[in-house]
């Protein structure tokens, strides 16, 4: 199911100078701000919990996710480059698969870590809040990159749709709806954080189970219809 050469592709991809600029734009950010509030408000477990829920898990993991997940297969397909992979002898599953575990692991890597040292950084992980939210970046990238490839993969706008997702439904109508968190991938990462926290300090508005149960279901699902709109696409191209 995985393909060396398609990941060392995916890889230079999103991790080409430009890519990786923006990419490493928001954990800088988020570092810098880390360090501010260390600097002025001291060592302070409440205020940790909200630079973290507000900026990290909310702002920077969904937007990594975005950019990642968008870009592992997005532009081969807006160029038609995408001609040349689906003519070598490779499962469309295997290539989704793949792509989709390059842009896990660059989601990952540039969100739970800046998210784990930014942590460490506001509290030195009293009440565990650095860990819990360490581990809300890891499963939620996981879930934004299963989403956002697909969206890569259905649409030549999918990084506008996926920052409508992100910035509005989950930051937006996540805010103010209730009913609307239900559905949403921040969401189902705070519960996992709750577990492992403990205490008040993270909250979410679904039960552990239920949030489990959703981000298991997002991700298959969401790469196995990439899959198909692949297969579909390479049908479309014979005809």
């Amino acid at each position: 199911m995985y393909d060396p050469t398609v990941a060392r592709l995916t890889y230079r991809a999103l991790l080409g100078r430009r890519r990786a600029l923006i990419l490493g734009a928001l954990p800088l950010l988020l570092l810098v701000i880390s360090l501010a509030v260390r600097a002025l408000a001291g060592a302070d477990d409440q205020t940790a919990a909200d630079v973290l829920g507000g900026f990290a898990l909310a702002t920077m993991v969904p937007i990594i996710g975005v950019i990642a997940g968008t870009g592992a297969i997005g532009p081969e397909i807006d160029d038609g480059s995408v001609v040349y992979l689906l003519s070598k002898p490779l499962k469309r599953s295997s290539i989704i698969f793949t792509k989709l575990i390059v842009a896990i692991a660059v989601t990952m890597v540039f969100s739970a870590v800046p998210t784990l040292i930014a942590g460490l950084i506001l509290n030195g992980n009293g009440q565990q809040i650095a860990v819990a939210y360490t581990v809300a970046a890891l499963v939620a990238s996981i879930a934004y990159a299963a989403l956002f490839l697909l969206l890569g993969t259905v649409s030549r706008h999918a990084v506008v749709f996926g920052l409508v997702y992100a910035l509005v439904w989950e930051a937006l109508f996540g805010s103010l709806v209730p009913g609307a968190r239900t559905l949403s991938v921040q969401q189902w990462a705070l519960a996992v954080a709750h577990k492992v926290a403990g205490g008040d300090l993270v909250t979410s508005d679904v039960g552990l189970t239920t949030a489990t149960v959703l981000l298991v279901a997002v991700t298959v699902l969401a790469t196995w219809y990439a899959g198909q709109k692949l297969r579909s696409l390479t049908l479309a191209g014979e005809e």
